[in-house]
């Protein structure tokens, strides 16, 4: 994740966060934290579809942060935000490798006896095309059962 991502999550200003990342440099090695190039940036602002206003974005490129950098912000930003939003952000990643680990071993074996059909065989690829239809469509059932409803709730009288 970028640093002006991180520093909106935990509602800073981005320079906050640099400077408390840059008092603390012995903190994040090159796996934890990396600094994009300049065309990475550059790059990056311009697959956006808005106009970019002047002086809106910084001209120094933005951090990126790893799994494990983003848990170490959170001994640098010492807030009830910052460990609220650090906690949220670690699930996400545990549960987002857990998906991913899951789905990708199956797909992999669905693979594996996909290159074993022959071509008349038109009815079992036929359902190995089900299949994944239908791990696709659990993902995203999934995803929206994660997400926090919102709204009015009825009371279960």
């Amino acid at each position: 994740m970028l640093s002006g991502d991180l520093a909106e999550l935990y509602e800073v200003e981005t320079k906050v966060l640099n400077q408390q990342v840059k008092r603390n440099l012995n903190r994040f090695p090159d796996r934890y934290m990396f600094r994009l190039t300049i065309d990475e940036y550059r790059e990056a602002l311009r697959s956006q579809n808005v106009t970019l206003k002047r002086g809106q974005h910084s001209k120094y490129p933005p951090y990126a942060f790893t799994e494990h950098g983003i848990l170490m912000l959170s001994s640098i930003l010492r807030s009830e935000r910052a460990e609220k939003v650090n906690i949220v952000i670690i699930d996400t990643f545990v549960k987002l490798r857990e998906l991913m680990s899951t789905n990708k071993d199956l797909l992999q074996k669905m693979k594996e006896i996909e290159l074993n059909i022959t071509s008349h065989d038109h009815q079992i690829q036929v359902l190995f095309e089900h299949l994944k239809k239908l791990l696709e469509e659990k993902e995203v059932r999934q995803e929206q059962e994660s997400r926090k409803r919102i709204g009015f709730k009825k009371d279960d009288k």
